[in-house]
């Protein structure tokens, strides 16, 4: 695989989960990490803060910039974009990874969660692809990386969680949109796992599933593989462990949170 040494990645909602691995995969190939998330204090049923993040990576060998951030507002992701670019000269990569689920049916979804899942799902990734995209433009083989599912029309992902599915696939036709718009200047893929992947936000909805799930690390390994890749390679909706055999890897088991046990198939993909 190729390095991130000295690129400098915008994440959202970096401070835990999936976001949190990729991070850390990223610093130990000694890049610069901004963490623009929410919790800047302990959060009372969910671990990690913006600070525990940025220790994390800086553990691991790279540089980090924790910033306080709610990505529902256009203002704070301007101020975190500009902050970014004040500490590390540019960016190179955006990671839009913050995200809210919702799993209810129409009449159980209150309007509230609704709008968050549309503000922070695909508004907040689209407000932030638009604040990192002129530095991206001035950056060597920049990425924006959005983790959101292909776009499998099928009715049954439809019908049991409306509202969470039309939010996550608006944050996949951003790809589609941004992809076109910036070819052969700026890399716009998607990616998402093949299987439930075990973060804090999966055992509050269901704790046994963390036990038929692999861990955040898997996605972490192949955000760093696309993330490394030409501009060419735009336009994509990766899956995680089909990007990885491509780099060769033949063993998994590593990932699995069970040693051995089923693996549960993620929402939005075919069996």
């Amino acid at each position: 695989m190729g390095t991130l040494e000295g690129k400098v990645l915008f994440i959202t909602g970096g401070s835990r989960g999936i976001g949190l691995a990729v991070a850390i995969r990223a610093g130990r190939d000694g890049a610069r990490i901004a963490i623009a998330a929410k919790t800047s204090e302990p959060h009372p049923k969910l671990p990690g803060t913006i600070h525990s993040a940025a220790d994390e990576i800086r553990n691991a060998g790279g540089e980090a910039l924790p910033i306080q951030c709610d990505i529902r507002f256009a203002d704070q992701i301007d101020a975190a974009v500009a902050k970014t670019v004040e500490a590390f000269g540019g960016i190179d990569v955006c990671i839009n990874n913050a995200s809210a689920i919702s799993l209810t049916s129409t009449l159980d979804t209150a309007v509230k969660t609704f709008d968050l899942m549309n503000q922070l799902n695909y508004r907040g990734a689209w407000l932030t692809s638009r604040a990192c995209m002129p530095h991206l433009l001035k950056a060597a083989n920049p990425h924006i990386l959005n983790f959101s599912p292909p776009l499998n029309l099928d009715p049954c992902w439809f019908g049991p969680n409306a509202a969470y599915t039309i939010a996550k696939y608006n944050m996949s036709l951003i790809v589609l949109g941004l992809a076109e718009e910036f070819k052969g200047r700026v890399a716009v893929n998607a990616l998402w796992p093949k299987t439930v992947i075990d973060t804090a936000a999966l055992r509050i909805i269901d704790q046994d599933l963390a036990r038929h799930s692999r861990k955040p690390a898997i996605m972490a390994d192949a955000a760093h593989a696309i993330l490394t890749r030409e501009l060419e390679e735009t336009g994509r909706f990766f899956i995680d462990e089909a990007v990885l055999r491509d780099e060769g890897v033949t063993d998994f088991g590593c990932y699995a949170c069970v040693p051995g046990a089923t693996l549960q198939r993620d929402f939005f993909l075919d069996a």
